[in-house]
């Protein structure tokens, strides 16, 4: 990596093209992720973590180029091609060609459709919070089709077998990263 992205300029770049609380919210969740995946596997949390925040770069402003807006916009201003790749490949099979290869660009594919599912989860329960949210409950919801039938479950199988990782081990880990900033991305909840 050539230049690694600081996070208050990521931050900016996002809520520049964002202004959704939603979808800031969805960013910073893939962002606590994408940090807590690079700490079990020994990777940079600075940069898993600037990847997952900038992922849907362009997805408010720009629905219908998706991933292809944001990396004109991302090329534009000289990010490195390693941010540029992971946000290609979290729409890998849907709106780019790209195809996950790295350890990061794999958990970023996965757990972007999963965090969102989560979160769905999380706001159905009686405590609006990730901090008591159990496994089985996420597995129960993700066998139900109709619960949050915009995400894609396919993509979240799909990404278990790239990472070789069991469905309810991804699910646990995704919840763990949600767990650290709970408060940022509105699950703290009533407890």
């Amino acid at each position: 990596m050539e230049r690694k992205l600081p996070r208050e300029e990521a931050w900016g770049l996002l809520t520049g093209y964002t202004k959704t609380l939603a979808l800031q919210r969805h960013a910073l969740a893939v962002e606590a992720v994408m940090r807590h995946f690079a700490r079990l596997n020994g990777e940079d949390e600075d940069v898993w973590g600037v990847a997952g925040l900038l992922h849907d770069l362009d997805y408010e402003k720009y629905p219908e180029e998706h991933c292809k807006k944001a990396e004109e916009i991302m090329q534009a201003r000289g990010i490195d091609e390693a941010y540029i790749r992971a946000m290609k490949c979290h729409g890998y099979g849907l709106c780019t060609d790209t195809k996950p290869e790295s350890r990061m660009e794999k958990v970023l594919f996965t757990v972007d459709e999963l965090t969102g599912l989560i979160n769905a989860v999380c706001l159905m329960r009686p405590s609006k919070s990730v901090l008591d949210l159990e496994v089985k409950s996420v597995k129960k919801k993700f066998k139900d089709k109709s619960f949050a039938f915009g995400v894609n479950r396919d993509v979240v199988r799909s990404g278990c077998e790239m990472l070789g990782m069991e469905l309810d081990e991804v699910i646990r880990e995704t919840i763990e990263g949600m767990k650290e900033k709970a408060a940022e991305i509105g699950l703290k909840g009533n407890l």
